[in-house]
Parts: C-alpha cells; sequence; structure tokens
C-alpha cells in the first residue's frame, strides 16, 4: 500500500545506499589500478627512435647476395705478392677521416681550411682545396671551384657494407637539389659504378645549368664519387668547376683518376 502522508519511502534509503556502495567500489579499484601502473592512466612507452643514419634509413642493406664471376686466371698463391695500383707522382692531398687521398693542385688552388656541411645529408667537407671564381656575387658570398672530401655515415649498426649504388645516387641528388640555385637543368655525364684506386665507388658527373641575380656562372661541371672505404663511413669526393672556368673541366677526370686509399 502506499506510504502514509508526510513518510519516506524505505526502500529510496536502500537504494541511495546500494548506489553510495558501487560508487565507493569503483574509486578504489580506480585508484588501485593507477597506483599498480595497470589502469587506463598508466604512461605509455614512447615509440622507439630511429636513430640509424640518413644514408642508412634511405639506403638499407641490399637482400641480394652480389654476383661472382668466376676468375679469368688462376689466383695467386697465398705468398704471392699481391698488385697495388702506384700512387701518382706529386703532390697529394690526405683525408684520414675520409680514407682516401687524391692529388692537390697548384695555383690557383688553396688548401680548404673550414668544414662545410651543405645539403640535408650535411655532408661535412673537412678537406680539399678551392679558390673564389667570384667575389661577393650577391652582395657578400663567395663562389668557389673545389676539390674537397668528406666521411659519412653510411652503415647500420657499425657494418662494413652498406648499399653502394644507393648511396652514391642519395649524395649525388642531395648536391644538386641543396648546393645550386633552383630550378637546375642536368647533363648526366656519368652515373655508374666504378673502381677508384682498388676499392669500390660509384661515380656521378654531370654539368647543371641554373641562374642566380649577380652571378656571372650559369652552369658548373660537378663530379660526386661514394667510395666503399671498408668503413661504416662511406668516403666522399665533390668537385665543381663553374662554368666560368671550363678550361679547368679536366681536373674532374684527372682527380678521380688519382683517388687512392689513405
Amino acid at each position: 500500500m502506499p506510504p502514509a502522508s508526510g513518510g519516506r519511502d524505505p526502500r529510496l534509503w536502500w537504494f541511495a545506499g546500494a548506489a553510495g556502495s558501487v560508487l565507493v567500489i569503483g574509486v578504489v579499484l580506480v585508484l588501485a589500478l593507477a597506483f599498480s601502473g595497470s589502469g587506463p592512466f598508466r604512461e605509455m612507452p614512447a615509440a622507439p627512435t630511429d636513430v640509424r643514419p640518413p644514408l642508412a634509413r634511405l639506403c638499407p642493406p641490399s637482400t641480394e647476395p652480389p654476383s661472382v664471376e668466376p676468375p679469368s686466371v688462376e689466383p695467386p698463391s697465398a705468398g704471392a705478392p699481391r698488385t697495388v695500383e702506384p700512387v701518382p707522382a706529386g703532390r697529394r692531398t690526405v683525408d684520414r677521416d675520409a680514407g682516401i687521398s687524391y692529388r692537390a693542385y697548384g695555383e690557383p688552388w688553396l688548401p680548404w681550411n673550414t668544414v662545410w656541411s651543405a645539403g640535408t645529408l650535411n655532408v661535412p667537407y673537412r678537406v680539399g682545396q678551392h679558390f673564389v671564381t667570384e667575389s661577393a656575387y650577391d652582395g657578400f658570398s663567395d663562389y668557389h671551384a673545389s676539390i674537397l672530401s668528406a666521411a659519412v655515415p653510411a652503415a647500420e649498426n657499425d657494418a662494413l657494407t652498406f648499399n653502394l649504388e644507393c648511396v652514391g645516387r642519395q649524395v649525388a641528388a642531395d648536391v644538386r637539389a641543396e648546393y645550386y640555385p633552383q630550378p637546375t637543368r642536368m647533363e648526366l655525364r656519368r652515373d655508374e659504378r666504378a673502381t677508384l684506386g682498388g676499392r669500390p665507388a660509384w661515380v656521378t658527373v654531370f654539368r647543371l645549368h641554373f641562374s642566380r641575380p649577380g652571378l656571372r656562372a650559369t652552369d658548373e661541371l660537378a663530379a660526386v664519387a661514394c667510395i666503399d672505404v671498408g668503413k661504416p663511413t662511406a668516403a666522399v669526393l665533390y668537385v665543381s668547376i663553374p662554368g666560368t672556368h671550363r678550361r679547368l673541366d679536366w681536373i674532374v677526370d684527372d682527380v678521380l683518376a688519382s683517388v687512392r686509399p689513405a
């Protein structure tokens, strides 16, 4: 029957007590989970950071085994002396970090005495030669002819091998995109696997055409050689001859032919 006028239904007290109990139990459970580290508020583990060098990320090791051709002549016995390419006579530039040396030239070439890290790959050129072809062409910047070398990390986990073709093409593409006024038009002269001083290399040679206000040079002959010197780093040799000094274009082939391990 209905409650008397002015009274309270005892069932309301029962429902209120039950709801309060459920709320208290829920709060206790949430706090317990939070303090145990297994609840919804636990800190999620951070995603692993890829700490590989840029070239190692762009150029993972090739999964295909290298092709091996049978030797055309009988290999020398273990005690026979190895044939080593002679070092070309004359002055040389030695880059111990990169692991290469190459021919040095006289006037107007001068020793390179700074560190230049250009492009998205930040190849750190520390050793080489250069001379200024146009001073303060834009009011403050000089334009250079250059023969520069560097060591750039190219392998994963200190491995001693890397994808030479991919690394060579990535460095050459970075040179074209980041070292010159844009846009450019390219005449590709050479883009191939080679042997420099007995070491495997990828060589790219091209002439770029471009335009920048105040700059007399509108083209440049450039070469990029990436050399496997048996280290986790690739040796990079970059040569640039502005079109205003085409009489020196022969240096590109000459310096590439002069490369030897250091």
